[in-house]
């Protein structure tokens, strides 16, 4: 991964192109070159068979610079950095502070890449590549450029483990406006791949981490906590904040239903059940008093049998001169 910074002070993290997927790239397009310059020549050889030996000759050697030079000089320039076997194998050619490239960029590359390329069987050119740390060659050392890979392979986002519940909140009061960026992406790149290291080298890279955020809170790790955990508490609480500025105080917190009393039936109100209201009920030490069946209750009992015209209840008479049931039917 190579740093690059544009003139807005931008980091930009680039992957270079490096000597095996350059060199294919430069085949493709040597090939590609190559047979348009055949198919080029047959048709000036066969157009112009009564022009004068000379005269061929400065006609091929036009043709073989317009076709081998200026060919992939215009085609980097149209398609911004992108020839045909730089498409074929994910690569672009950009500037140095990441932008696209332009007609001076590109012609610096093509009469350079002649020497290093054409003439020299492009040995000059894996020369350079080995030395250079981004593995430009001279071409791009001079026109300022650098050939990147476009098709990155999509790898999965590592997960973050939780703190310890005893740690939840405890480190609500560190100042952390003093921690860089560059040690947060650490942190988060350490707890995500922790399982994979060897416990001892794990350990000593959380100790090392653990001490360099502590020195930047101005707070030393608590007695007893773990480096890894003491890092993932950290974590955790500089994303609660931020999730508090960006969404309010509120941020994460659940609305909490009100307690609804569980039934296992059809609800029944008090008056139903031939109790009284809340409220109303006659003052203590007061005697019981029996009460009937309402008017409504006795209008939704079931009929009575047909073999019994009195009902296992008796008549049911006038309100209050019949016995109660008692019976409410479900709602």
């Amino acid at each position: 991964m190579s740093e690059l910074v544009t003139g807005e002070a931008v980091a930009l993290e680039l992957r270079p192109a490096r000597l095996p997927s350059r060199a294919l790239a430069v085949l493709l397009d040597l090939v590609a070159a190559m047979a348009v310059y055949v198919a080029v020549t047959i048709v000036l050889v066969t157009s112009t068979a009564s022009l004068d030996e000379a005269a061929q000759t400065a006609l091929s050697i036009s043709t073989f610079v317009l076709v081998l030079v200026g060919g992939p000089i215009a085609v980097e320039t149209l398609s911004h950095g992108r020839s045909l076997g730089k498409l074929a194998c994910g690569l672009r050619v950009v500037r140095d502070d990441g932008g696209p490239i332009r007609f001076r960029h590109a012609l610096v590359r093509g009469l350079i890449g002649v020497i290093e390329i054409l003439m020299t069987f492009g040995i000059v050119a894996c020369i350079a590549s080995f030395v250079s740390a981004r593995g430009r060659r001279l071409g791009d050392v001079f026109a300022g450029t650098l050939v990147v890979r476009e098709r990155i392979p999509v790898t999965r986002t590592g997960f973050v483990p939780p703190p310890p519940p005893w740690l939840a909140g405890r480190f609500s009061g560190l100042d952390l406006s003093a921690v860089p960026d560059g040690l947060w992406l650490a942190v988060r790149q350490y707890l995500t791949r922790m399982q994979q290291l060897d416990p001892q080298v794990g350990w000593s890279m959380a100790a090392r981490l653990a001490s360099d955020l502590a020195e930047r809170t101005g707070a030393p790790v608590p007695q007893g906590v773990p480096p890894a955990a003491y890092l993932a508490a950290v974590v955790q609480e500089r994303q609660a904040r931020e999730a508090r500025r960006a969404f309010g105080s509120d941020a994460g917190r659940a609305a909490t239903p009100a307690a609804v009393p569980v039934t296992h039936g059809p609800a029944v109100s008090p008056e139903a059940r031939g109790g009284t209201p809340a409220g109303h009920g006659p003052p203590v030490g007061a005697p019981e008093v029996a009460s009937g069946p309402s008017a409504e209750e006795r209008r939704t009992e079931s009929p009575a049998d047909p073999a019994d015209p009195a009902g296992p209840a008796g008549p049911a008479g006038p309100a209050g001169e019949g016995p109660g049931t008692g019976f409410v039917p479900p709602a």
